[in-house]
This record gives structure tokens, sequence and C-alpha cells, in this order.
């Protein structure tokens, strides 16, 4: 089984350069990067204009929003209840809009001057844009714009000329319906290249399970072909009593032969070193476009079964495929082990580690046979184990284990 599985996860697709999570990582990083840069522009505009509102209300309201995108920045970058950061931005942002007619006490001083929120309403729609779906941000980008337009017209808002308030109004909402559009495009593509991998993924599963079964087909067939089938015919064509002992001795071998194939584990008598298992994780590895440091250790004198092998490197090598694919963050490569260690004669446990975004597995749904199926399914078929260490921003470590429960598994 081993050949099919090198075979069909050449046919399992590189992710590409994109997905969804590093969409929202790089969208939400830009979001506080530029937040703050928009945010500092704004700071001497906000303190000349807070004269101009009700006392204490200018200073409140730049200590709610600065604190608001301050917030903001550190979730994005650690990568942290963004959306809940970016959701309370826009909501304050939107507050503070509304009330700024009624806290402006001297509309005067505000004559020929634009309101220093008007700096932060593309930040704000962004922020929307990053929080919530898709139907309900649109809204928002249109609506924070008009309404920003409406005050530019009033007193309070400097009393622009209607067509300057307008375009003012229709400037913001072009800047936030790009961006919109952009990062929903963004996650449609990401979304659609998680899609075509889970679809190899399944295809990649189906194919071993057939090859599986395609080779207890063969070893059934010739076992009918070679006993069975040849005793029938000399059965048949005896006619002298040496014939017809001859005939009953292969028929007796036969239904034994039958009957330890009925009772035998596939390959269970077929042992190999476990060399062969690093040797084969060496050849997956030299096909990665990461480097993965292969470790070996106490491989001396411990033999496997053919089918854990087979087990083993498939497993493995999916682990190596998850890490490559989902573990490297933006501007920064993962470091990658597969640490391969004999236990007595008869054992093995392999680590595959990574220092890489990291993930919770109860997270994981049940659609993503990558972890489900093609490894931990996979060994405990075989009568082995896999456990998954991992949490976001701390990396991964998975751990496979043959025969299950083997000593130093879990270490």
């Amino acid at each position: 089984m081993a050949g099919a599985d090198w075979r069909a996860a050449r046919l399992v697709p590189r992710r590409a350069a994109i997905s969804r999570a590093q969409v929202e990582t790089v969208s939400g990083r830009a979001l506080g990067v530029f937040g703050l840069v928009f945010g500092g522009q704004t700071v001497p505009l906000a303190v000349t204009q807070s004269s101009a509102l009700v006392d204490g209300a200018g200073t409140a309201m730049m200590a709610v929003l600065y604190g608001a995108l301050a917030a903001l920045a550190v979730a994005t970058f650690a990568r942290v209840a963004v959306r809940a950061a970016a959701a309370a931005f826009a909501a304050l942002f939107a507050a503070a809009l509304l009330a700024w007619p009624y806290l402006v006490d001297e509309p005067a001083r505000m004559a020929d001057q634009t309101p220093w929120l008007y700096y932060l309403v593309t930040v704000a729609t962004t922020a929307a844009v990053i929080a919530v779906p898709p139907l309900p941000a649109a809204a928002y980008t249109v609506v924070i714009p008009v309404v920003y337009g409406v005050i530019r017209a009033t007193p309070a808002g400097g009393r622009a000329e209607p067509f300057l308030a307008a375009l003012d109004a229709m400037y913001a909402m072009i800047l936030g319906i790009v961006a919109l559009v952009i990062i929903t495009m963004l996650r449609q593509a990401a979304e659609a290249v998680d899609s075509a991998q889970d679809a190899a993924l399944q295809r990649y599963d189906v194919v071993a399970r057939q090859h599986a079964n395609e080779i207890e087909r063969v070893k059934v067939d010739a076992l009918v072909h070679d006993s069975v089938l040849t005793t029938l015919l000399s059965a048949a064509a005896a006619r002298t009593p040496a014939e017809r002992a001859l005939a009953a001795r292969m028929a007796g071998d036969a239904v034994r032969r039958l009957d330890e194939a009925a009772a035998e584990v596939p390959g269970s008598e077929d042992r190999v070193d476990l060399e062969v298992l690093v040797r084969r994780l060496r050849t997956a590895v030299s096909g990665f476009s990461a480097p993965i440091d292969v470790r070996p250790a106490d491989l001396g004198g411990v033999e496997l079964p053919v089918d854990a092998v087979d087990a083993l490197t498939s497993a493995a090598v999916q682990a190596m495929v998850n890490s490559v694919q989902h573990a490297d963050e933006p501007g920064r490569t993962s470091r990658r082990t597969v640490e391969v260690r004999g236990v007595g004669s008869t054992g093995c446990v392999i680590r595959v580690v990574d220092d890489g975004r990291g993930f919770d597995p109860a997270d994981v749904p049940m659609s993503r046979i990558g972890l489900r199926v093609s490894i931990e399914e996979r060994m405990a078929n075989a009568g082995g184990s896999a456990a998954v260490e991992s949490a976001p921003g701390r990396g991964t470590v998975i751990t496979l284990a043959w025969p299950a429960g083997v000593a130093g598994s879990g270490s």
C-alpha cells in the first residue's frame, strides 16, 4: 500500500500562497497598522477641535477611540479576539459620529473645519468588513459615510457646501467599498483553495482505500487459483488410489491455507527494519518545498510489521503535508523536525514537530480528513495511536506510536 500512498500523495496539490487564515491575518494586521497611522495623524486636529466640544467630551472621545484603535492593533498582531476588537471600534466610531452634533458646544469654532472623525471613517468601515459578514459590512460601509456627509453640512460639521459634503461622503464610501471588495474576494479565493484541498485529500483517501482493497482481492484470487482451483482439478482428474490420496492431501492443505488466510492480519508476518521507515521519510521529505529535518534514534535491532511501517509512513507524511500547508505565518518560515525513535525491539514513536502558527484541535471540523482519517484513523486501524498537541501561536506536535500505548509515546 505504500507505493499507492506515494503516488496518491503526489496527486495532492500544494496549497497556494493564500489561505483563509492568512487572509484574515494580513488584512487584520493591515487594519491595525493603518488604524494607528491614521489615528496618529488626527491627534493634533482632535486636540484643537476639543475646545469646540462640551467640556470633557473631546478628551473622552479621544480616549475611547484611540484606546479602541490601540486595542485593535494589539489584537491583530497577537491574533486574539481580532473580530471582537474590530467590531468594538466600528460600533464606538458610529456612536461617536452620531453623538458629534450634540457634543459640539460652539459651532462657530468649527467653521470651515473638517471634523477629525472624518479621517477615521475608512478605518471604521474596514473594521466592519473584518468583524461582520459581507451584507451588514456593506450596509455599514454605505451608511456611515452618508451620516458623515449629513453632519458635514451642519454647523457642527463645519457647515460645508452640500456638494463638498457629498464629495467627502462619496470619497469615504468608495474607499470603504474597495476594502470590502478586496477582502471579500481574497476570502472567497482562500475558501476555494481550502475546498480544493479537502477534495484532493478525500480523493487521496479513496485511492488509498481502493488500493488496499485491490491488494486483498489479488491475494484472495491468488489463493483460490493456487490452492482451491488446483485441488478441484486434481480431484476431478484422479483415477488411481495414489492420485486420489494426493488430491486429498492437496484438499487438506487448501483448507488449512484458507483458515490461515481468514485468521491472518495482512502482512503481520512480514517484518522490516525501522531503517526502512526512516529511508521512506527522507525520500518523502526531499519532495517538500520546506526544509524538514529527520532525526532517527535507537533504530538498531528494531523490526516492525510491514503494515505498521506503511501506516506510520503515511500518517507521518500527512502530518508533514499539514505542517507545510498550514504552519507558516506571513514573513516567517517555521522550523520542522521529524523524530523517529525505536522502542524496545518491536515499537516505534514518531514526533512531527513545528514551531508554526498552531491551532486548536477542538476546532478542526469533521470534514477535514487530513487529521482525522489520514492520521488518527489510519494509525488506529493499524493498531497504533496518534496524539495532537497544539495551540494558537505555540506550534504543533503530532505523536505517532506503534503499537498503541508503546512506552514513551506520550513524551
